[in-house]
Parts: structure tokens; C-alpha cells; sequence
């Protein structure tokens, strides 16, 4: 068995530990495999232990990555989700070729994802991005914003509204973490109110996964655990 495979194992355990511990089924929680910045062998090994999920911040190498595995695997029925800051100039790439949208916070940026969403694809799937911390150097709007940004993007054809993603500032306290993660389940339940098909809470990284279970994130994040730690003294090639 190869790490990366090991890995993915133990970080499946993690979760439906966690899940089961809050009296939750470990089914209703989506492991993301991060595989930014790592090369295609990684996700290659992470496709054979069974992984058919992956994240990407950077949009070209995503797209290279996209590209290389639809030729190279087209029976792997992956799905690809963009989980990085977007620049208007790289929105194209986006809805071209990913199936997700993590963090959707500009109404300018969702209509030209719509505008670009080819008609032979799937609506893509958006996620809001919440600045749950009020850091200023993230990404994300402020919950009080939601409301607005939610009612422009569901009028969206090329967009389906999916729910909530966050990134709360780094905390090593389990409380403190459930805190900020229960602001997060409380909006997401808001919001599913007045959107019934709302179904994503994408919280949760390799620190603060279990505080994210427990208060119901549907989706987390995980690069570090599955992949080891990255490199970002240099380029790292996407397809090797």
C-alpha cells in the first residue's frame, strides 16, 4: 500500500470517528482531497484508493491536471472543485472545466460564471465564501452580506447555489474551533430556509476537522494528511 493510500485511509477513519462520535453517519461527511501544488502521480494514487474527489487553488494547474486525467482515465468519473481565490481574467477556465466553486463572494464574478458556464455542461456548483473570522487578509463576505449575494446567485441559469464555505483563522482549541464552526451551521441552516436545495457545508481542514463534524459541516477539506506537506519554494510540475 502507498502512503498516499495509507493516508487517505487513516483520514477516512478520522472522519467517520468523528461523525460517529456526534451521532452523525460518517456517509453524510465528502473528503476533498486537496492536491494543490502536487504533481498527477499523486492524484493517480489517490484515484486508486478509491478517491474521486479533488480541490484545487491554483486554476492552471487544475486545468492541466483536469485535462490530462479526462484523457488518461475517462472512466474515472472524477469530480473537480476550485477552492482557491479567483481572478476575473481566470473565470473562463473555471467554468469550463471544474464542477465546483467554493469561494463565490463578488455577484460580478458569479454572472460571469454563469455568462461562461458552457450549455453542454452541468450548472456549476457555488458555494459562498464567508469570511467567519473577519480576517482582512481573507477572502469572503460578511454573514450580514449573505442574504443579498445568496438571492443574486440563485437567479444565476449557469449556477446552482449549494450552500456555505468557510475558512475560520487557524485555532489549536477544540472549543474555540466548534464556536466558530457552530456560526457557520447556524447560517447554513438559515440559508437552506429559504433555499431548499442548500446541501453543502464545506468547512473543516486537517486541524479542525473533528470540530467541523460535529458542527455539521457536510464537506471537508483535506490536503496535508492525504499528501504530505507542500513545497512552496518552487513550481511543482501538475502532469509528471
Amino acid at each position: 500500500m502507498s502512503t498516499i493510500q495509507q493516508n487517505l485511509q487513516d483520514v477516512r477513519q478520522r472522519i467517520a470517528v468523528a461523525a460517529q462520535q456526534c451521532g452523525r453517519d460518517p456517509q453524510d461527511v465528502m473528503l476533498l482531497a486537496v492536491s494543490k501544488t502536487k504533481p498527477v502521480s499523486a492524484v493517480e494514487a489517490a484515484i486508486e484508493a478509491g478517491q474521486r474527489a479533488f480541490g484545487e487553488n491554483y486554476v492552471q494547474e487544475g486545468v492541466d491536471k483536469i485535462c490530462y486525467l479526462r484523457d488518461t482515465r475517462p472512466d474515472a468519473d472524477l469530480e473537480w472543485h476550485f477552492i482557491g481565490p479567483l481572478q476575473s481574467n481566470k473565470s473562463r477556465l473555471v467554468a469550463e472545466h471544474f464542477d465546483w466553486f467554493h469561494t463565490l463572494d463578488r455577484l460580478r464574478i458569479a454572472r460571469r460564471l454563469s455568462e461562461q458556464r458552457p450549455n453542454t455542461l452541468a450548472p456549476l456548483n457555488v458555494l459562498i465564501q464567508i469570511n467567519i473570522s473577519d480576517e482582512q487578509s481573507k477572502s469572503g463576505i460578511a454573514l450580514s452580506a449573505l442574504p443579498e449575494l445568496a438571492a443574486g446567485v440563485a437567479g444565476l441559469s449557469g449556477l446552482r447555489l449549494r450552500g456555505l464555505m468557510a475558512i475560520p483563522a487557524p485555532e489549536t482549541d477544540y472549543q474555540r474551533q466548534l464556536a466558530v464552526f457552530r456560526q457557520m451551521s447556524d447560517a447554513f441552516l438559515q440559508l437552506q430556509q429559504h433555499y431548499p436545495h442548500i446541501d453543502t457545508l464545506s468547512m473543516g481542514m486537517t486541524d479542525d476537522m473533528a470540530a467541523a463534524i460535529t458542527a455539521g459541516s457536510t464537506l471537508v477539506r483535506i490536503g496535508t494528511a492525504i499528501f504530505g506537506a507542500r513545497d512552496y519554494t518552487g513550481s511543482v510540475p501538475a502532469v509528471s
